[in-house]
């Protein structure tokens, strides 16, 4: 059975909260968008903005879906501030990867964690593709349920930009 991707195509950070926290996953389609209200979202954004300057395709924006970070002959690059979630950028660069697979553009990737100065090199590989299609129609899933997924604790919760949401009492 061929994978519809148009019926399933969805923006790269949809991908990324998928492995970190369906909530935040489902908070953010539906328009609950906290990351603008975040010092760590924003210091991330001016490291990104910095970074690999001499780069000429920086932030490509394909199908108005996807936005890639550097684009080179060979690469796909990512550009993550630290390795603190290894699966969830690995998973968004390989739908980047599937993704341009299927406009017949085969490329291989590399998440360039910044403050580490490490670059991991990632090739799509079948295996993959299945995990991709299946993150796909669980995100479309979720995005069509009618509350959020319940609240996890999760370790890294603290530090989200969702922190405050997810976690204010109301008063009784």
């Amino acid at each position: 059975m061929d994978f519809e991707l148009e019926k399933f195509k969805t923006q790269g950070v949809k991908v990324n909260y998928y492995y970190i926290c369906k909530r935040k996953l489902w908070l953010f389609s539906k328009g609950i968008s906290m990351e603008d209200t975040s010092d760590r979202v924003m210091s991330g954004k001016i490291i990104h903005e910095d970074s690999y300057q001499r780069k000429k395709n920086k932030e490509m924006l394909i199908d108005n879906v996807l936005r890639l970070d550097i684009v080179d002959d060979e690469y796909i690059r990512e550009v993550k501030i630290s390795s603190r979630m290894p699966k969830a950028d690995e998973m968004q660069l390989m739908y980047y990867l599937f993704y341009l697979k299927h406009l017949g553009i085969d490329k291989k990737g590399t998440i360039n964690y910044v403050k580490e100065k490490r670059v991991d090199e990632i090739e799509l590989t079948e295996e993959k593709e299945e995990e991709i299609k299946n993150t796909l129609i669980n995100i479309k899933s979720i995005e069509n349920q009618k509350n959020p997924p319940k609240l996890e604790n999760l370790p890294y919760c603290r530090k989200c930009s969702y922190f405050t949401f997810c976690y204010v009492k109301e008063e009784e």
